[in-house]
């Protein structure tokens, strides 16, 4: 049975076994940067890329004899290893390795990298760079043309400024290596700012680095005190147990919180989802500054502020796995209205009442719109100690519905 031969390739030269093996093979994937280390190959070549087209034209050829591919560093990080193991199986692939961009880049830093975050932008959409690097004391990022160090700096500059962070800029440390293996390799460091105003070429490996403090407290049930928030304007650590609960939060995807006062419900999701992307919609200005100050105290740069009133800042966010209404500025109805539409199959959506109004009218609005509606209503008191007065707080209307 004819096999899948995947050599690594680091530097500028090819290594013996696989030149040997090239002899034998009806045809070579390789990539325009490997084609001149086939000075005088003869066989059938075929482009690494559009991927899905190479794979067609390797089944193809492995009807007649054995496929070599070039691949760069390790073929089973972040490289091409894996779509042929999926695709013709363990049995017809054979793995050649050699040491990887993430070694070479570490060696030439002299980093350990067995501490290492790893992510790679190359050829991905890199979403919310800043919620996916900033929470780590040590990034290594596989970039592209698309996605390359000085855009990644620039965009991190800009979230960083938005809310006020500029301690963290400060302590950012860049390192940046290019062409990696090859005569024109170039090292740069910098700061956030020095990396942004600088450009590079497409083959590179770049390391963040912050001095971060090891992180305090739970990874769930923060209390009252530990949020800003003002005039004790915040959702009570009792509702927001049963809040988040209710929202059944996925590791993934998006949360809008509307009406997010303080971003209290928000900034418990965030810690217990670092890959959510959660959007905190608050139009008064008090609440915005107690959100951007939580941001920046928890580190939690997965919250993005959407400043201004729903239903409008709801237009241009992403559709939303989970939505939770805390505040609705008298439009519950319309809020309702377009978070229903864009939830999809299975999503939910959580309202709390405290006024008789709104639990009311909340399940109504939902059971129009065709989901499936539960109700629970909370009463907490809360008891000091022996000899101290009892607090009796507000009862609460949770209010959930599923597409």
């Amino acid at each position: 049975m004819s096999e899948i031969l995947i050599f690594g390739v680091s530097g500028e030269q090819l290594p013996a076994d696989c030149l040997q093996s090239l002899q034998t093979c009806d045809a070579v994937v390789v990539s325009k940067r490997f084609e001149p280390l086939l000075a005088g190959h003869s066989g059938r070549l075929i482009p690494i890329a559009p991927v899905k087209k190479m794979a067609d034209a390797v089944a193809e050829a492995l009807d007649t004899g054995d496929v070599a591919i070039l691949a760069s560093g390790d073929p089973l990080f972040f490289g091409i290893g894996r779509t042929m193991i999926d695709r013709f199986g363990l049995e017809r692939v054979r793995i050649f390795p050699a040491l990887s961009a993430v070694q070479l880049a570490c060696a030439r830093f002299k980093v350990p990298w067995d501490d290492l975050t790893m992510l790679s932008l190359h050829g991905r959409d890199p979403g919310n760079p800043a919620g996916r690097i900033l929470p780590h004391p040590k990034v290594m990022l596989f970039t592209d043309h698309q996605n390359s160090p000085d855009l990644i700096a620039a965009q991190l500059l800009r979230v960083l400024e938005e809310y006020g962070d500029l301690r963290r800029i400060q302590k950012i440390r860049v390192r940046v290596a290019e062409n990696l293996g090859s005569g024109d390799e170039k090292i740069t460091s910098g700061s956030l700012d020095e990396i942004a105003a600088a450009s590079f070429g497409p083959l590179n490996m770049m390391l963040i680095e912050q001095d971060l403090e090891e992180p305090t407290g739970p990874i769930f049930g923060l209390q009252e005190n530990e949020i800003t928030h003002s005039r004790g304007l915040i959702t009570k650590d009792e509702v927001r147990a049963v809040v988040l609960h209710c929202l059944r939060l996925p590791r993934s995807g998006v949360f809008w919180d509307v009406g997010g006062g303080s971003g209290s419900i928000s900034v418990e999701a965030a810690r217990l989802s670092p890959d959510l992307d959660v959007f905190t919609v608050e139009k008064k200005d008090e609440g915005q500054k107690n959100i951007r100050n939580n941001i920046v105290r928890f580190n939690l740069y997965n919250i993005h502020l959407a400043a201004g009133q729903a239903p409008e800042q709801l237009f241009d966010l992403p559709n939303p796995d989970r939505v939770f209404i805390g505040g609705s500025g008298g439009r519950l109805a319309e809020i309702i209205d377009h978070s229903a539409d864009r939830l999809p199959a299975n999503g939910l959506l959580v309202v709390s009442a405290v006024l008789k109004k709104t639990a009311e009218q909340a399940p109504k609005l939902m059971a129009g719109k065709g989901l499936a509606v539960d109700l629970r209503s909370i009463a907490v008191t809360r008891h000091a100690g022996q000899g101290q007065p009892e607090r009796v707080l507000n009862p609460i209307t949770i209010i959930t519905g599923r597409k």
